[in-house]
């Protein structure tokens, strides 16, 4: 997500829905009505697309913006406000070519020159950006522009009005797929020039278009008449905030389509019961993972950090505390992900080689630690079961205590990195269905999503290796020997992968979550009911 962070872990039990808009055609019999979708929601923490980094902000984003590229539904880069582009021999200019028919919500055409300026715009330091050098750093003078080095881009060029022309500095073959996160996105310089709040009442180019937003009760989508695309088979996508239990609203019809948390799984599993029918269930390309801060004692000892690994049974806690809801992880990258090793099997969980791991460190024993706390979204005595199970865990094996400190789930994935401890619970969900998004994003020594400050010269040699081979079997081979050298430095703890359990009513049509954890709502229409 995607994204810093898709979500944070709590995220998993809660089920934020995150949408994305599309250009699929509708049934041809399709007749457009006054049907609306009902949703449960959470207040955004911003419309930014620049700004934006989880998937609370990005429900609402990705149904209102959009950009030169999108993933279709086999998660593949297809046109989208760019109706096609070239690829120059040695891979490093693209030349995009916009279709003349876009407009803003407010009927302003949308030109070449609005992608610069959204770009240089996310870029700028005063926009205080947490993903900009992440998704648009490869092109040419944006990391100088990021550093406050420069104005503008040199790499971006308006060639006129519906061409533009970028040049990244290496060609990487994840380029296109960069493009299709919110930060790339195309925002109204007239628009964003109102003032800092001007997200407040965005104007932007998706499927939709914000028509209310009532922070503490709701926030209403309605059908952009001027889409570009095949209009949206519903008239207005109404996300209900506070008003009751998700599955609650579900069963009273109150909402058409929910996520499952772990406490109704069996309910909804029930074959003979009344949802089973209604229940989706879709492999989810993520990882939740406890990361430890490698720059602070004692994590920065490696084998502190890998007997921290080795003292968590991670089979017992999915199977007895998460239901079997989630997948084990002992790697980095989740089943489904192009070079995903089904034999790989990392540091298992085995008391007495944790045991040997402390022994071999400079500390030598349990006792001469220093305090560890972990650093966790939530408020008061929101403590979940597997967390719980963790920190027994610890201490049962090891005889560690560890403290849980909470931050405020609104505020978690944009201040964590600052005011991280020495161990911190953090969730990735894929942007897009490549091992960089994974292996580069969050543990390369400058990336912006490395929270785990920590530093390899080796690792960062296989991930700049991989990211300009052009040849996508040794491209995944050469990501397997990163995520190998990964697991060998445990620079985090690898959980589970997540698993996507929806219910959707029966006259809900079209509705369908990748496993980004999206869902395009402009594909959605509703049967009489």
């Amino acid at each position: 997500m995607k994204k810093i962070w898709q979500f944070v872990f709590v995220s998993l039990f809660v089920g934020i829905l995150l949408f994305l808009p599309s250009i699929s055609c509708h049934p041809a019999e399709l007749a457009f009505n006054n049907d609306t979708l009902d949703l449960c929601g959470s207040n955004p923490a911003t419309l930014d697309p620049a700004i934006s980094r989880e998937m609370a902000s990005h429900a609402y984003i990705m149904q209102i913006f959009s950009g030169l590229v999108r993933l279709d539904e086999n998660l593949k880069v297809v046109p989208d406000i760019a109706e096609s582009w070239e690829r120059s021999e040695d891979g490093k200019t693209y030349t995009f070519y916009l279709r003349r028919e876009v407009k803003f919500h407010s009927g302003r055409e949308v030109k070449a020159s609005d992608f610069k300026y959204s770009w240089e715009r996310a870029c700028n330091q005063a926009t205080g950006s947490q993903t900009a050098a992440t998704y648009l750093g490869d092109i040419v003078g944006a990391n100088d522009m990021l550093a406050g080095e420069s104005r503008e881009i040199s790499g971006i060029k308006v060639l006129d009005d519906y061409t533009l022309q970028v040049t990244i500095s290496t060609p990487v073959a994840y380029f296109l797929c960069k493009l299709t996160y919110p930060t790339a996105f195309v925002v109204d310089r007239v628009s964003v020039e109102t003032g800092k709040n001007w997200w407040r009442q965005p104007d932007g180019t998706g499927p939709f278009k914000l028509q209310e937003w009532e922070p503490a009760q709701q926030l209403i989508l309605r059908r952009n008449e001027l889409y570009y695309g095949y209009p949206a088979g519903v008239e207005q996508v109404i996300f209900h905030f506070l008003s009751g239990m998700p599955m609650a609203m579900y069963e009273k019809d109150e909402i058409d389509i929910t996520s499952v948390s772990m406490y109704y799984i069996d309910q909804v599993r029930d074959k003979n019961g009344p949802f089973y029918r209604e229940l989706d269930i879709t492999p989810e390309l993520s990882l939740y993972y406890i990361g430890f801060d490698t720059t602070r004692a004692p994590f920065d000892d490696i084998n502190i950090r890998r007997a921290f690994c080795s003292a968590v049974d991670k089979e017992r806690i999915v199977r007895l505390i998460l239901r079997g809801m989630v997948t084990e992880a002992k790697g980095i990258l989740p089943p489904g992900m192009p070079g995903y090793n089904e034999n790989f099997e990392g540091l298992g969980y085995n008391v007495e080689k944790a045991k040997e791991f402390i022994a071999v460190s400079k500390y030598g024993s349990a006792a001469n630690l220093p305090p560890i706390t972990i650093t966790v979204s939530g408020y008061g005595n929101d403590i979940p079961g597997y967390l719980g199970a963790i920190v027994q865990g610890w201490q049962q094996n090891l005889g560690v205590e560890v403290m849980i400190r909470q931050l405020e789930p609104e505020n978690y994935l944009y201040y964590v990195k600052q005011e991280r401890d020495e161990m911190f619970l953090l969730g990735w969900v894929a942007d897009y269905p490549d091992p960089h998004n994974f292996l580069d994003n969050l543990f390369y020594t400058r990336s912006e999503n490395n929270v785990s400050s920590y530093s390899n010269p080796e690792l960062d040699n296989l991930l700049t290796q991989a990211a300009i081979e052009q040849g996508n079997a040794t491209r995944f081979s050469i990501y397997q020997q990163a995520e190998q050298e990964v697991i060998e430095e445990a620079p985090c703890l690898p959980l589970w992968f997540g698993i996507n359990y929806t219910l959707v009513k029966p006259y809900v049509q079209n509705y369908e979550l990748n496993p980004l954890g999206i869902a395009d709502l402009s594909k959605v229409w509703m049967k009489q009911h």
